[in-house]
């Protein structure tokens, strides 16, 4: 029906399939500290989400969406270099209630802005040490930034759950 060949078929006709992803950073480090964020958000009863492409071209490192529709982006920096490096950070204000930073307990946080809240992040968890200033999105916004989470979200799962859709069913994510 769809015209995709079914996962058995696939198996069967010794089609390699290669493994889908679920988003996430790139490096070792990020992909450590994003773990440790993912459990700090879900202790404070946020579902997340990794690589977020957002409205305006860039990509959030971690985005969560509260019980209240809350939404806040979690900017990873896994060393001095790509702090200095990175100066796209504040264009992710307009799409977030909350802006953090996540770094590794060794990370000197002196350099961080302080217009930006705090995670120390590990592997294992993490701590909000500075809460971050609350602006909240406008409705019209706050929708379209739902919308884009639940749409990512869904697509990655389907992937999941069928590895023969295209890996892309989870990119194109646009404003309408």
């Amino acid at each position: 029906m769809t015209g995709v060949e079914d996962s058995v078929e696939n198996v069967a006709a010794g089609v390699d399939i290669p493994p889908t992803s679920l988003g996430g950073p790139q490096s070792q480090i990020a992909r450590e500290i994003c773990r440790g964020v993912v459990r700090v958000l879900a202790a404070h009863g946020l579902a997340a989400i990794a690589e977020l492409p957002l409205p305006n071209g860039r990509r959030a490192d971690v985005v969560g969406v509260g019980p209240d529709g809350s939404i806040w982006i979690v900017e990873i920096k896994s060393s001095i270099e790509d702090f200095r490096s990175d100066h796209k950070w504040p264009e992710y204000r307009e799409f977030s209630d909350r802006l953090f930073f996540a770094v590794l307990p060794s990370f000197p946080v002196e350099i961080l802005p302080v217009e930006a809240g705090l995670v120390i992040a590990d592997r294992y968890g993490g701590e909000i040490v500075r809460a971050a200033p609350e602006i909240r999105l406008l409705a019209p916004k706050r929708k379209a930034m739902t919308l884009r989470i639940a749409r990512a979200a869904a697509s990655r799962l389907c992937v999941q759950l069928d590895p023969t859709l295209p890996a892309e069913i989870g990119l194109g994510i646009t404003d309408t």
